[in-house]
């Protein structure tokens, strides 16, 4: 048996359909707000860096969360107590070169980090791909390592101050550490 509606039903369905798309959308549009907010929080300059670079707030999401993804199916783990004093005192050697050779003794701090990064780890990959990664964990320190990786690899024909040198030496040292801390599982340092 067909029941036709009436015209106050029909009015009362279709405005009951709309306040549910309504609230539909809000609370799509809430979550959207709320990832956003959450993934700025967790990535500091490095979500900003994802917006310019992919151009547009949804595909830096996607990236970053595709980031996450990735990390977490890498094999990260701490150094054993041994290691650690390994690497402390390779840390101490590189400082004590800056006095006499600034320039060598900040490739010589890439190449202890990216060793660092490898006993911890992080796949042997190129610079950005490795940036990415360890983004996911130190967002803090992301700004520092780009730039400090610059100075490092800048070609000798365009010489880096003896200023630019020792804020590389800090920024590693801040990566470096940062590094070196036991991370406790699920952990992930969340940028300033």
């Amino acid at each position: 048996m067909n029941l036709p509606f009436t015209n106050a039903q029909l009015i009362v369905a279709v405005f009951v359909l709309i306040v549910a798309v309504l609230i539909a959308v809000g609370a799509y549009l809430e979550h959207r707000k709320s990832k956003t907010i959450a993934l700025r929080n967790r990535f500091g300059t490095e979500y900003d860096r994802a917006v310019v670079t992919h151009g547009s707030s949804r595909k830096a999401e996607n990236k970053l969360a595709d980031r996450e993804t990735r990390v977490e199916a890498l094999k990260i783990h701490d150094l054993e107590a041994t290691e650690r004093d390994r690497f402390v005192a390779e840390w101490h050697t590189v400082q004590s070169r800056f006095v006499d050779h600034p320039k060598a003794a900040v490739t010589e701090a890439d190449d202890l980090v990216n060793a660092l990064l490898e006993a911890r780890g992080y796949p042997r990959a190129g610079f950005e791909q490795r940036a990415d990664d360890v983004s996911v964990t130190y967002p803090r320190v992301m700004e520092n390592y780009r730039r400090a990786h610059g100075v490092a690899i800048r070609p000798g024909q365009v010489e880096a101050t003896t200023e630019e040198l020792r804020t590389a030496m800090i920024e590693y040292r801040a990566i470096f550490d940062e590094l070196l801390q036991a991370q406790k599982p699920g952990e992930h340092k969340v940028a300033a």
